[in-house]
């Protein structure tokens, strides 16, 4: 069942220990092996970008990024399911496009599982590229693994999130 919020009502704000209920909530319901409290509270206290897109009190999405030497590589980014499909995650991406620009890096690297179609697809809507594979990089049902492809925005190019990015030489 899909909720929808009106635009005015939507805020960012960074992830605080009173929030991670809900969170944590959202990412079981979101991914097959999500991401565990202690997940989070590592990512906190490292200082990742951990932003949340809210909607009054209601968790629409949020994202994870750790900022490198030139490059900010997004760890963790969702929809809550009942807000997927209307148009929230570029706004989450807008967010992380301007935070690692205000950080002067030219690059935005992620991992997606292989088949996740659907992130894939969004991820190249905003303009990442797919540049390789992961081997074996998730855990799969069964004890399996799952290879990840590896993505790239080059922030510094004309509308990067219009699907003008560019892409590794």
């Amino acid at each position: 069942m899909s909720a929808v919020l009106e635009p005015e009502e939507v805020r960012l704000e960074t992830l605080t220990v009173e929030r991670l209920d809900v969170l944590c909530a959202v990412e079981a319901q979101a991914y097959s092996h999500p991401w565990t409290r202690a997940n989070f509270i590592d990512s906190m206290a490292a200082g990742y970008r951990c932003q949340l897109l809210l909607g009054g009190d209601t968790l629409i999405g949020y994202f994870v990024a750790m900022k490198g030497v030139d490059e900010v590589h997004l760890l963790n980014f969702a929809v809550a399911p009942a807000f997927q499909r209307q148009g929230w995650a570029p706004m989450l991406f807008d967010a992380l496009a301007g935070w690692s620009r205000g950080q002067g890096v030219q690059w935005l690297w992620l991992e997606v599982r292989k088949s996740n179609e659907r992130a894939l697809a969004v991820y190249e809507r905003q303009g990442f590229r797919r540049v390789g594979v992961r081997k074996n990089y998730y855990p799969a049902h069964g004890g399996q693994r799952e290879d990840a492809v590896v993505m790239s925005l080059l922030l510094n190019s004309p509308n990067p999130l219009n699907g003008a990015a560019g892409v590794l030489p």
